[in-house]
């Protein structure tokens, strides 16, 4: 069994001191997927920095304080990529992949827009850039019969049943048609799987995110904007899917909460013979 768990800490050092560090040494996961840490590697605290038992992946951005994605994973990864070709994104700490023996897992964090301004014209940027990548990848599963995880916050809710208020954000970045027809079409032009909806088919949410302002939080009034989006072969063994809501406002350590997927899949497997292109091309980071 494979467990994944994703979140957006909302700043790695301010979660530390919130419970996030209680979390992970409790989580049975085996591979962690972190948004939004903004902090470069020596700025995490020292004991999240290399945990004991976890190999660590940190993708800081070229803008201090800015975005940053990281990865733990208790399998020890075969290389490591950060970011995926394009140069205006590659330092921008929005995407990293780790290369398991049978998995490539990554961690998202696709830029927030706001419509009418330079911010969402770049996401729409990243977004035609990152498409390609994520075909490439599901091709290489295709062809080696690896599997493919991109966990993350991917700033758009995708249907009306991932947002509690939809009809007043119809024109606001994150529900807006274009964005959402781009997410269809990463589900079918680039084969991936929505784990959490698959799996919670007909349902309002489980929302993952809620503003800090008001009773968005205990109106359970949020987004659905964090996924596990899976290769078909990885999609078909999803067992369980689940949003580790906090129980109470004061307990909450972020505005996002972590989205956790259980897999019938082993990603420590040796897979002889097999080193696939994106491999090939990756460059080592540790």
């Amino acid at each position: 069994m494979l467990t994944v768990s994703t979140v957006n800490v909302n700043g790695i050092r301010a979660a530390a001191t919130k419970g996030f560090t209680e979390w992970l040494n409790a989580t049975p996961a085996d591979v962690v997927c972190l948004q939004e840490v903004r902090a470069e590697p020596d700025q995490f605290p020292a004991h999240l920095r290399a945990p004991e038992g976890w190999h660590t992946l940190i993708a800081p951005a070229a803008t201090k304080g800015r975005a940053g994605v990281a990865l733990y994973s208790r399998i020890a990864p075969t290389s490591t990529r950060i970011g995926f070709g394009t140069p205006e994104f590659d330092t921008a700490g929005r995407y990293a992949e780790m290369h398991l023996p049978t998995l490539t897992v990554a961690s998202l964090y696709l830029p927030a827009g706001e419509v009418g301004t330079e911010r969402q014209a770049e996401k729409e940027r990243f977004m035609q850039a990152f498409h390609a990548h994520l075909t490439t990848l599901t091709t290489e599963a295709a062809a080696t019969g690896r599997a493919v995880l991109v966990c993350g916050d991917w700033n758009i809710a995708h249907q009306e049943a991932d947002i509690k208020n939809w009809k007043a954000n119809q024109k606001n970045s994150g529900f807006l048609p274009e964005e959402r027809q781009w997410l269809t079409s990463v589900l079918t032009d680039a084969g991936y799987a929505d784990v959490v909806r698959t799996l919670h088919p007909g349902v309002e949410g489980p929302y993952s995110w809620w503003s800090f302002r008001g009773k968005a939080f205990d109106n359970d009034s949020g987004w659905r904007i964090d996924y596990q989006m899976a290769s078909a072969n990885l999609a078909e063994v999803a067992a369980s899917a689940v949003v580790e809501r906090a129980a109470t406002y004061a307990e909450r350590w972020s505005d996002h909460a972590p989205v956790t997927c259980v897999y019938e899949w082993d990603a420590a497997a040796a897979v002889p013979g097999q080193r696939t292109a994106v491999e090939e091309a990756v460059t080592v980071e540790g």
